[in-house]
């Protein structure tokens, strides 16, 4: 079985430049809506992006499969920028580019999905906060004392519970 690694790489770099695409395009979308505060938006965008995790995923399994073959056929195969630079000079040129924009397109999705992801997370430490300062009626915890009952309760809780 004779693979052209050129038309296998360049198919495979295809589906993963879109779906990287539709992802930032997703993300950004997702900031927008996270901006806004809209919830309903947010949880309305869950099944596309599952769909294009389940797409990075399916491209992945292609892309190890290729370097198995690779491995098998005696070429490199510790990643996709090898195999390609092992192919013929008109071949490896005519990928470099789509290769360097997905390492780029890459990079930015893990910037964008680590800047989101802190967003959130500040988020739900501020949301706790605020459950807090409502359980405790705004009264802080004595860091240091001598036991005894507290003299004071929140809003929500009552101390007998």
């Amino acid at each position: 079985m004779d693979i052209n690694w050129a038309s296998e790489l360049a198919e495979l770099l295809g589906r993963l430049s879109e779906t990287q695409n539709q992802l930032l395009a997703l993300l950004a979308s997702k900031r927008e809506l996270l901006m806004q505060r809209d919830h309903e938006g947010l949880a309305s965008l869950a099944p596309q992006e599952g769909a294009l995790c389940d797409e990075l995923k399916s491209c992945y399994e292609q892309r190890q499969h290729l370097l198995k073959q690779a491995a098998t056929a005696g070429l490199p195969s510790d990643s996709i920028q090898s195999l390609a630079t092992a192919l013929p000079t008109e071949q490896s040129q005519t990928l470099r580019k789509p290769i360097d924009e997905s390492i780029e397109r890459s990079r930015l999705l893990r910037h964008e999905s680590i800047t989101q992801w802190v967003v959130v997370q500040r988020t739900m430490l501020h949301l706790s906060q605020i459950l807090e300062i409502i359980a405790t009626g705004g009264q802080p915890q004595p860091t240091y004392g001598k036991g005894g009952v507290q003299e004071n309760s929140g809003a929500l809780m009552d101390r007998a519970v």
